[in-house]
């Protein structure tokens, strides 16, 4: 409908707006009004998800890679029998009488002196703990090889959960789903997700003069492009159009559209008919359609005076002008924002950006290589973080922001340098807060609890010394940490700087898990099941990453003993649970609750604190308050998974 009085209408007299307010009063009193929220929680299929917000944490039911696998072609050795092994003085290993290949299930177990052929890809059989590349050998023989150079345990090899492990958190609610986390849901077997519902939202234009896009047009008519336009402003928006088309100013016309758009819709938006000029009956229906009825007419815009916006029944109903450039400049400004938290959606941010890199970037010559990197706002600008796992993950595509190029002529790029981040998509938000440091399932808890507050939070797990670090450097606003001092037997206090404070956490259960049932750990102290452990070769533990406060813990607890399956170093607790599970080791340390989900045996060893170090001067303390607010909220759903709150 125009924005004009039609003089050829008589009997409705102009009158005034109700009155003119400032586009900030116009959102609180429309939010106010609305108090949105999403709508509802629907399962949709994985080949229906791009665009959709998750509405509930999806955990991985597997882990991912699903066990230790080959990332090359070569022979699957023990690291032990290559120590030493140069040019002068060369190791031979004798050839079992099988080969691995992509979904053979291994049979022969590697014994000192020997090698399995393997393909990349292939399942490493039990005994070995690394990969001989093909190229680094010499055949000797037909059932011999000749290695020229030593291996470290893990090298060239992929463990089993490094990426995904089976019951972590793989995505939070709040995500919004593209090609990435559709490659993560398919890498662990999912084939749907829960997500917000898609608010369907009624699109009415009014006026007599309006003609439908490709019928003929009339004298002195225009074609409707506004309903088109927010139809597709919608669709953008994550919201569902109901295109009702063109509506001529007749009450009883209008009347039986509108009714039928506030049975059928989540909400109705129009345009025309706000001006309260003669003909303009839009306004004077939306005012009887219920309570609370128009909450603004006339917003003080250019363009956009005439906007109107009401909450009838607990549904949005907008009335934006009729020109099409107040419309859509209304609708990005006022509406759109609205309709995305009804839609469960984040908000954009369009960037191009410069970074600085953190921490030095190997590369080899003669490839260009792309390295992934997450953002997050440094002291002096956006640093890029590498997140990269391997040619194999799927999870740093989640984290990641975007990628930069490391040139094939370079070794790669030195800390501090700036790099060029090119962006995955157009738009891109940083975070309000960047948590790095020690792994906790616990923080999934506060993180979600967060998402509901309209804060976003990225977690990158780098262990509680690499958070420290962190911190230190301005690269992030928490830093979860678990550290004992030796000589005062404190937690985490001591390691802190001045310029730093200690958000108290809470307790937590460190102990040594193993499958029940297996007689080297039931019923045994820890000092005894470690001892047993240790008398057994074939006994196979699971470590976690160095800087872990973890790590510290198991170092302390083997007296410096090496068993077989210490520099297998996940990075997560669930990982080393679910290693033991699926029988890939038998024996680790981890958290209590973890351990109670996947039904292992745990034997206690230290109750620890895990508590979080912050700047005092904090770059979002707005975030960084939330934070601890939701810390002093979230008691009972900490307990509920296995943690005492700090008093």
């Amino acid at each position: 409908m125009s924005e004009a009085p039609n003089p050829g209408r008589a009997g409705i007299e102009q009158e005034q707006f109700l009155s003119v307010v400032s586009r900030d009063e116009a959102i609180r009193l429309f939010r106010a009004a609305l108090v949105p929220r999403p709508l509802g929680i629907e399962h949709v299929d994985i080949t229906e998800l791009v665009g959709r917000v998750l509405a509930e944490d999806v955990a991985a039911g597997v882990d991912a890679p699903a066990f230790d696998r080959s990332v090359v072609d070569g022979f699957a050795a023990r690291a032990a029998d290559l120590a030493g092994a140069s040019s002068a003085a060369p190791k031979r290993l004798i050839l079992n009488n099988e080969t691995i290949t992509c979904g053979y299930s291994p049979e022969l177990t590697v014994m000192p002196g020997t090698a399995t052929p393997i393909s990349t890809g292939g399942p490493m059989p039990r005994g070995a703990d690394a990969i001989v590349m093909i190229e680094h050998s010499e055949p000797e023989g037909e059932n011999a090889i000749v290695v020229q150079r030593a291996l470290s345990p893990g090298q060239n090899m992929a463990f089993a959960g490094s990426d995904i492990a089976c019951g972590q958190v793989l995505l939070h609610r709040g995500t919004l789903i593209g090609s990435r986390e559709i490659g993560m849901l398919a890498a662990v077997g999912l084939a749907s997700a829960p997500v917000w519902r898609k608010p369907r939202i009624a699109v009415i234009s009014t006026g007599d003069e309006l003609v439908p896009v490709g019928a003929p047009l009339r004298p002195a008519a225009v074609y409707d492009s506004n309903g088109p336009i927010v139809a597709a402003a919608l669709e953008e928006n994550g919201c569902t159009p109901l295109r009702f088309g063109a509506i001529p100013d007749d009450r009883e016309q209008l009347d039986t559209a509108l009714g039928r758009a506030m049975a059928e819709a989540d909400g109705v938006i129009l345009s025309g008919g706000t001006s309260k000029g003669a003909g303009d009956l839009t306004y004077r229906i939306v005012s009887q359609l219920g309570a609370p009825g128009i909450v603004v007419h006339g917003v003080a815009l250019k363009p956009g005076k005439p906007l109107c916006l009401a909450v009838c029944e607990g549904k949005p109903v907008v009335i934006l002008p009729g020109f099409p450039t107040s419309a859509m400049f209304t609708f990005h400004d006022i509406v759109a924002p609205v309709l995305r938290i009804l839609a469960g959606q984040p908000e954009r941010e369009e960037r191009e950006i410069a970074a600085q890199l953190p921490v030095a970037v190997q590369s080899e010559l003669g490839r260009t290589e792309f390295v992934m990197v997450a953002l997050s706002q440094g002291e002096a600008g956006l640093v890029a973080h590498p997140v990269g796992k391997g040619s194999g993950a799927v999870t740093a595509f989640s984290q990641a922001d975007g990628f930069i190029r490391v040139d094939a002529l370079a070794e790669g790029l030195p800390a501090g340098a700036r790099v060029d981040v090119r962006l995955f998509t157009p738009h891109i938000r940083v975070p309000d807060l960047v948590i790095m440091g020690s792994h906790c399932t616990g923080l999934d808890v506060i993180i979600g609890a967060l998402v509901d507050d309209g804060i976003s939070a990225r977690t990158l797990a780098i262990g509680s010394l690499g958070g420290l670090s962190a911190l230190k450097r301005g690269e992030c606003d928490i830093a979860p940490i678990h550290l004992i001092d030796p000589a005062s037997g404190i937690y985490n206090a001591p390691f802190l700087t001045g310029a730093m404070r200690l958000i108290p956490g809470w307790r937590r259960m460190q102990g040594l898990v193993f499958r029940r049932g297996d007689a080297r750990f039931e019923g045994k102290t820890p000092d005894a099941a470690v001892a047993a452990a240790l008398a057994d070769p074939a006994c196979i533990m699971v470590n976690r990453n160095q800087g872990a406060g973890t790590r510290t813990l198991i170092d302390q607890l083997l007296g410096g003993a090496r068993p077989a399956g210490y520099w297998n170093q996940p990075r997560s607790h669930n990982a080393v649970a679910a290693s033991i599970a699926q029988h890939r080791a038998d024996w680790g340390v981890t958290i209590e609750p973890v351990a109670r989900e996947q039904g292992l045996g745990f034997i206690p060893l230290a109750s620890e604190h895990y508590d979080f170090a912050v700047l005092r001067a904090p770059r979002q303390p707005k975030a960084l308050a939330a934070f601890e607010a939701r810390l002093g909220t979230c008691g009972a759903d900490l307990l509920r998974v296995g943690f005492e709150k700090a008093r």
